[in-house]
């Protein structure tokens, strides 16, 4: 069964999913949507969407690697491998039997901040989709022989994933000094020396302090309606007794840790340009405001033909085949401005590092005209209104906003907080933290063989 893991792209398709969801949202195009909570602490989110007769369900935990200490890395990982195996009534491979015997999909997510789980068949599946989450939730057993296979999965699955991956091990480094001292430091699928070291006490262990209803939000998006839906959740979630919640302490960084510069030489095709800002989130901000003015100005630099960064680098000065920059402004903890950028054959790392910075102190001195700001807007709209047309895609939103703690109810207000974010300000922005003490840098080199050098 193929999972998947956040990687850095998940992350920002994640993160423009939910933006996207926000502003649709904003323009009266959310289907009725409620929420409920079981007197177990079981958090219920519904939303009617009757458009086709299907139902998914969600069910996400606060528990993922950043609340993991030295030596458990990537155990939250490890145990959602686990969950598709031994429970106290299915047996490895009657899940995914079950699944398939009733037309349904299934898989499973483990991000920085969460893990999660989904199943979507036809909506009247309903009840057994609730029933094997409920199973999972109350009665994993895990066997030690059973564990130390799926010890090797997991290592195997980060062979290919990373260690194989080049690209995918320079960014595994990079991602090392981007958020020093948090757990965003650390992959999320684990290092290979502490997978190899996992007990099965380990990860119980993990299961017992971390899955309960208290701790998981239930997300059911489709064809079903609150007074069908709520009865059902009762039957299968409302005997779980409840249990104290952990304390979870929020994943700030103590202080601004200063520049950070990282060279590599790894066997990639082309060298590769990673720059990482830290600055706060939408939850970590002082202001909320200073979110939508720091996604103002991410697709100021990137977002699409026109914006600045494809139009004067890629295009004009031909310094690099590909960039991008992104805001990861909806986190748990702080958030993160990153670019990365290929350069054109000839064209030095160094050079087109200036280049970017060039571009970043060109708006932080002179502010981006409206039209940029409009455009960014209209595109935002435009690339992610559809983004509600998907069931899952209308679950995954609820349920990401609910693990970051943020209101899904707060989208009302995103089309006119954007509107609201001035050109000053995005340039402000740009001043106060696109700065040095600030930024981490690592610059990919490939690797030169001895044949190369000896012609």
């Amino acid at each position: 069964m193929r999972r998947l893991p956040a990687t850095p792209l998940i992350r920002v398709m994640m993160a423009l999913l939910a933006l996207g969801g926000l502003i649709a949202s904003a323009r009266g195009e959310v289907p009725p949507t409620h929420e409920f909570t079981l007197g177990n602490g079981l958090n219920v989110m519904v939303r009617e969407d009757h458009r086709a007769p299907v139902a998914v369900v969600m069910l996400w935990y606060r528990v993922g690697s950043i609340d993991e200490p030295p030596g458990m890395t990537g155990i939250s990982h490890m145990l959602e491998h686990m969950l598709f195996k031994d429970t106290k009534h299915l047996t490895p491979g009657d899940y995914s039997a079950l699944v398939a015997r009733f037309g349904g999909q299934s898989n499973a997510f483990t991000a920085y901040e969460y893990t999660g789980y989904y199943q979507q068949y036809e909506a009247s599946r309903l009840p057994l989709a609730l029933e094997l989450e409920a199973e999972r939730m109350t009665n994993l057993r895990i066997d030690p022989e059973e564990f130390q296979r799926e010890i090797q999965v997991v290592l195997e699955e980060r062979r290919q994933r990373t260690d194989d991956n080049p690209n995918a091990l320079a960014w595994e480094k990079f991602t090392g000094i981007l958020r020093p001292g948090t757990g965003y430091a650390h992959p999320i699928i684990g290092w290979r020396r502490e997978i190899e070291q996992y007990q099965p006490d380990m990860a119980q262990h993990w299961y017992e302090r971390w899955y309960m209803p208290g701790n998981a939000t239930l997300v059911i998006v489709g064809d079903v309606t609150l007074d069908q839906v709520k009865p059902q959740v009762e039957r299968f979630f409302g005997r779980i007794p409840a249990r104290p919640v952990p304390s979870r302490p929020e994943p700030r960084q103590a202080d601004i840790a200063g520049e950070r510069r990282l060279n590599l030489v790894l066997p990639v095709q082309v060298p590769t340009l990673y720059m990482g800002w830290n600055l706060p989130s939408l939850r970590t901000a002082e202001d909320p405001h200073e979110f939508y003015v720091l996604s103002m100005l991410s697709g100021v630099l990137d977002g699409g033909s026109s914006a600045r960064i494809e139009r004067n680098l890629v295009r004009g000065q031909r310094l690099a085949a590909g960039a991008g920059a992104s805001y990861q402004g909806l986190a748990r903890g702080d958030g993160v401005f990153v670019v990365s950028a290929t350069p054109n054959p000839g064209v030095m790392l160094d050079d087109l590092e200036a280049a970017i910075e060039a571009e970043i102190r060109a708006i932080a001195e002179t502010p981006p005209a409206q039209s940029e700001l409009d455009r960014v807007r209209a595109q935002v709209l435009a690339s992610h209104v559809f983004g509600q047309d998907s069931l899952f895609g209308q679950a995954m939103e609820l349920g990401y906003l609910s693990m970051l703690g943020v209101d899904w109810r707060l989208r009302a207000n995103m089309a006119e907080a954007l509107a609201a974010v001035t050109p000053e300000e995005v340039s402000a922005a740009a001043r106060r933290y696109l700065v040095a003490q600030r930024r981490a840098v690592a610059h990919v080199q490939p690797q030169v063989s001895e044949a190369t050098h000896d012609e």
